[in-house]
This record gives structure tokens, sequence and C-alpha cells, in this order.
């Protein structure tokens, strides 16, 4: 604390302008006006300004604390509706993600299985394709309509490549 002689005016009490009259318009202010203070007054003015700013502080915890009963009730129903409402949130996340799991998992097996069955049916087709060529030579039905077995094979390969080879 510092000592104040009779008359003399707490620094708290004195403003930045009156210890330094140059600081009177404060957007005039410009180095070489700081330049020229005294030691003493240099330590006055951080006085103040500490002041102040201690001041400001005060005011705004007592405002904090001033807050109405209500306006805290308030806060704390909103607080506890948004952690509702994200527990919520995160479940109905969780549970659209397991749904996707299950439903992929689905879709791959049936994949897999109709996998099985092309590689099935394919295997079918190699088969058929096989006795009907073990057959040709012996077909009394192509013999009867007149055809040469050259001519069944161009028929049989077109079919194929045609895709509408019939049983």
């Amino acid at each position: 604390m510092m000592l104040q002689h009779p008359g003399q005016v707490s620094a708290s009490e004195v403003s930045a302008s009156a210890i330094v009259p140059c600081l009177s318009p404060p957007g005039s202010l410009v180095f070489e006006d700081f330049a020229n203070l005294t030691p003493f007054v240099k330590e006055e003015l951080r006085f103040a300004i500490q002041n102040k700013h201690l001041c400001h502080r005060m005011s705004s915890a007592l405002e904090s604390v001033t807050v109405a009963p209500e306006e805290d009730e308030r806060k704390k129903r909103r607080r506890e509706r948004n952690k509702i409402a994200a527990a919520k949130c995160r479940n109905k996340k969780k549970e659209k993600t397991e749904c996707l799991q299950k439903e992929s998992e689905k879709l791959e097996s049936v994949n897999a299985e109709l996998k099985a069955q092309i590689e099935e049916l394919k295997n079918e087709k190699q088969h058929l394709i096989y006795m009907l060529n073990l057959h040709r030579p012996t077909c009394i039905v192509r013999a009867q309509n007149g055809r040469t077995p050259e001519d069944e094979r161009n028929l049989f390969i077109q079919q194929i490549k045609e895709g509408t080879l019939q049983s």
C-alpha cells in the first residue's frame, strides 16, 4: 500500500488523464507521450490500470453470481434435455449401424449363394454340351432331317452364340 499525504487522492480515484494531462483525448496518444514520463508516473498509471481491470473482473464475477435462480434452473433443464437428446441420437445411430451391418451380412450370404449357383449351372451346361456332342454322331433324327454333321455343328455354334439353344 502506498502512503498518502494529507490532501492527496488515492491512485484508484485518479484517472490517467489527471496524472498526465496530455492523455486527455484518448484517440490522440502517441509513443512520445509515454516516453517522457517519470518512473513514478508510470507506476501510478500501471496501478490505475490494474485497479480498473480488477474492478471490471469483480463486476463481471458479481453479475455471474447474481444470476437469477430461475435462469440457473433453466440452464439445468436445458442441459438435461440436451443430455437426453444426445443419448437418444447416439442410440439411434448405433441401431442404424447395427441394422446396416445385418443387412450387409445378409446380402453377402445371398451373393455367395448366387455365385455358387452360377458355378453349378456352368458345370451343368458344360456336362450337357459334352453329352450332346457325344450323341451327335449317332443321332437318328439329324440324319432323317437331311442335315449333314457340319450343318448341325454350325447351327449348334450359332445357337450357342445367340444364347437360343433350346432343350
